[in-house]
Parts: C-alpha cells; sequence; structure tokens
C-alpha cells in the first residue's frame, strides 16, 4: 500500500508550490492553469494567452528519477498527491502528460540556455523532461491572506486609484522613502511588493527587511494607505519576463496602476526618452498603466534628495543610494550614516543581525547617553538611535 502512494505522489520544491498557489489564486490571470501540449507550444510561439501577453508556457515538470516514472505511468484522470517537504500540499488530477525540451524551456524564460547564467545554474536543475497538465489544487496560506488584506483595506477605504509598486528594499533607504512618498502623492493606497526570493544570496532576510518597511510605515507615513505584501519571486519572473508578471500581479491584486523607477534592471533598454517603449508597447492587453519614477541622490549642494533630471550639478556632488554599498556597511555592523538610512531602520536591522552584541547594554547606554535621571531599561534598538544623535552633534566637528 505504501509502495502504491509513492507511485501516486510528485515530489516538488517550495519554488513551484509557491508559482503554483500564485496561478491557483488567479494572480497572473487570464492564465489561471497548467497549460496543456497544444497550449504550451501556442504560447512559447505567440507569447500571447488569450489575448494577453505572457512571455513563456506554464507548465509543472519537475526534476527527479521518481518524480520521472511517476509521470511516465501517469494516466489521465489519475489523481497525484503534491509533496513538498515531506508533506503532503495539494493534489493533481492528471489530464495529459508529454515531454518538453529543456533547453527551449531555459531559453524561453531567460533568453540563454548556458549552464553558467546564474537564472539557468539555479533553474536547470529543477526541471524534469516531462510535463503534467490538469485540475490542481495546493494548500499555501501566505498568498490567499494577503490576498484578503489587501482587499479589504481597498474596500474600506473606497479606493479607487490604487498603485503597485515592486520594492527590494535591501536595506530601505531615504531614496526607497522618497519615491514611495511620490507614488502616494498620486495614489489613495499604495501596495508594496516587497520580494522574497527563495535564492538569498547578497541579500538581508525577509523578516528583517519587513519589520524594517512597517517600522517606516507606521512611524512616518498616514495610516491605513501603505500596506505590504510578500511577493515570492520565483523563477518565472526572470529576465524581461519580470516586468510583465509584476503588472498582472499587480493588476490581479486590485492595483491599477504599476510603478516602476527609472533605473529598474528590468526596464533597461526599454526605457527612452521619457517613455516606456518595446515590452510595454507590446504589453497595452493587460491594460494596466505603467509609470515611472525618478531614482534619488543627494545632491552636497542643493542639500536635499534630487533627481537627475531636475538638479543642475554634477555627478561629483552627488550620493548615491547604492544598495549593495550601503548593506556592506550593515553586514560589518557599522550604522549607515543617516542621509543613506533613517536611524530607526538601522537601529531595527543591526539589533537583528547582531542580537546580544553589547555585554552590558544598560550600562553602555546610561554612560554614554543623555538621560531624564531616571531609571529606565533601553534595548540595543533604543541605543543604536541614540548612537546616531551623537554621531549628529555637530559643535565639535
Amino acid at each position: 500500500m505504501a509502495s502504491l502512494r509513492k507511485n501516486r505522489q510528485l515530489y516538488i520544491d517550495a519554488e513551484a508550490l509557491s508559482t503554483l498557489a500564485l496561478v491557483q489564486e488567479g494572480l497572473i490571470a487570464p492564465v489561471t492553469k497548467l497549460m496543456n501540449r497544444e497550449e504550451a507550444l501556442e504560447v512559447n510561439k505567440t507569447k500571447m494567452y488569450k489575448g494577453v501577453p505572457y512571455p513563456f508556457a506554464f507548465i509543472l515538470s519537475p526534476s527527479g528519477k521518481r518524480n520521472r516514472e511517476v509521470l511516465r505511468k501517469a494516466k489521465k484522470g489519475d489523481t497525484l498527491e503534491l509533496v513538498n517537504e515531506n508533506k503532503v500540499v495539494g493534489e493533481l488530477v492528471v489530464d495529459e502528460t508529454y515531454e518538453i525540451d529543456i533547453e527551449q524551456r531555459l531559453t524561453c524564460i531567460f533568453g540563454t540556455s548556458d549552464p553558467y547564467h546564474p537564472g539557468v545554474k539555479d533553474t536547470i536543475s529543477r526541471l524534469g523532461d516531462i510535463a503534467v497538465c490538469g485540475e490542481y489544487r495546493v494548500e499555501y496560506p501566505l498568498i490567499s491572506s494577503s490576498i484578503k488584506k489587501v482587499r479589504n483595506l481597498i474596500s474600506e477605504q473606497s479606493a479607487k486609484n490604487i498603485s503597485g509598486f515592486m520594492l527590494q528594499a535591501n536595506p530601505l533607504n531615504r531614496s526607497h522613502e522618497r519615491m514611495i512618498r511620490e507614488i502616494l502623492d498620486h495614489s489613495e493606497i499604495v501596495v508594496l511588493f516587497l520580494l522574497k526570493p527563495f535564492h538569498n544570496s547578497g541579500w538581508l532576510r525577509y523578516d528583517i527587511r519587513y519589520e524594517a518597511l512597517i517600522s517606516f510605515i507606521e512611524n512616518f507615513l498616514p495610516k491605513n494607505r501603505v500596506i505590504v505584501v510578500p511577493l515570492e519571486n520565483s523563477y518565472i519572473f526572470a529576465g524581461y519576463n519580470e516586468l510583465v508578471l509584476d503588472a498582472l500581479v499587480a493588476k490581479n491584486y486590485g492595483c491599477n496602476r504599476l510603478v516602476v523607477t527609472k533605473n529598474h534592471t528590468r526596464l533597461g533598454s526599454y526605457y527612452d526618452k521619457n517613455r516606456l517603449n518595446s515590452i510595454f508597447d507590446n504589453s497595452k492587453g493587460i491594460k494596466m498603466k505603467i509609470s515611472t519614477v525618478d531614482h534619488y541622490v543627494y545632491c552636497n549642494r542643493c542639500r536635499t534628495l534630487v533627481s537627475n533630471s531636475t538638479c543642475p550639478h554634477g555627478q561629483h556632488h552627488h550620493i548615491h543610494y547604492h544598495s549593495a554599498s550601503i548593506l556592506k556597511l550593515i553586514e560589518a555592523g557599522m550604522m549607515p550614516p543617516s542621509i543613506l538610512v533613517r536611524r530607526e531602520v538601522s537601529a531595527s536591522v543591526l539589533s537583528t543581525l547582531f542580537p546580544d552584541r553589547f555585554e552590558n547594554i544598560q550600562e553602555l547606554y546610561d554612560a554614554l547617553v543623555p538621560n531624564e535621571g531616571l531609571m529606565e531599561e533601553h534595548s540595543e534598538e533604543d541605543f543604536y538611535i541614540k548612537l546616531m544623535g551623537l554621531y549628529q552633534t555637530s559643535s565639535l566637528t
């Protein structure tokens, strides 16, 4: 009996589970199901699905000898259990199985099948050569609960103008804050899709970035007008596909506008002379307003955050909000200057990254920080905030 059950189980990883859930919840509609062979071939050829741009076929072809054997023997009408990390997370009723060309699949997604390409390298080991389609269901509360929160907020506010903004916040810096405020100026509600990658190299943990963003929203933005949504950006969001899928996700969450930065890595050659072209000229079927927002710099002559298009001073007067460089300071345990990262954000990140860093935080706090003469307990986060205040004391500098 146990052996029979194993022959009816399909093993999928977290990335596949998340992507199946994304489609199940209608977040990249009109794609709402796994595609059969005929549909897959048509989408790969035309880059369209039901009149809407879609970059490649949505299929399930998990790797592994056991999965291949299960799919090879599967018949129409068979019910397969979907298993992730030794737990049954859903089921699929087989409609059709068919062979795929892995190299062609990789080229459709990434524009190349070169095994040294980072996206290809991460994906090639998880692709099998047999795809399966059919009705399925999966359990994935993270996505369904996020949809409910966003739609409840839209309903409560009776909002008509909702903007979506994809954000890494790695870490959240002053330029991000300025962009969020600018988007909020022209929106009733802003949905911040905080990217949650499956491969964390070069990223702060999601929970650290989330808490820093929530701290900023709760303390410095109008209440009930900004909401944070985790967006697990799996392999389907690769390359130029990302912007098309971002637009579909934002639209299906309830947004009627997607905002992207002018230096978005996936916008690249598609942005020219103050207009979006190429990819979005070919994406009108999404029926989603796409707009751009400037990426800000700090000008030491203007003494404020400015965009390159409004500042008359040269690049040599600009401090750039280069996330990788700021992250290096944080990972070294240093507080970035508050001109780069708000002190409350730095304190939140550092106190999480380096817990119990100081042997006696209370003694250190009392020795270095002015107080009201009262006995109070202080956290490491409090200490970082006060320490930044000392850095900014100017009479002796």
